[in-house]
């Protein structure tokens, strides 16, 4: 009877251990994910303020050769 408490305690550590480490990693490629779907966004939107901001130049540069 306690051998088979006892086996039936390791066996539910073994499987909260398991169930354990595959949510961790989950976890960790879900942070993954994210964090290259931020750097990704904050690099789109650094080219559309270089754009932005050589457009304007250019705007600028066009206005002052006119007069």
């Amino acid at each position: 009877m306690l051998k088979n408490m006892l086996m039936a305690a390791a066996l539910g550590v073994l499987v909260v251990g398991t169930g354990c480490h595959r949510n961790t990693r989950e976890s960790a490629e879900n942070d993954v994910e994210r964090a290259a779907e931020k750097t990704e966004d904050a690099a789109e939107d650094a080219g559309d303020e270089i754009k932005d901001t050589a457009e304007e130049a250019g705007d600028e540069i066009e206005d002052a050769t006119d007069d």
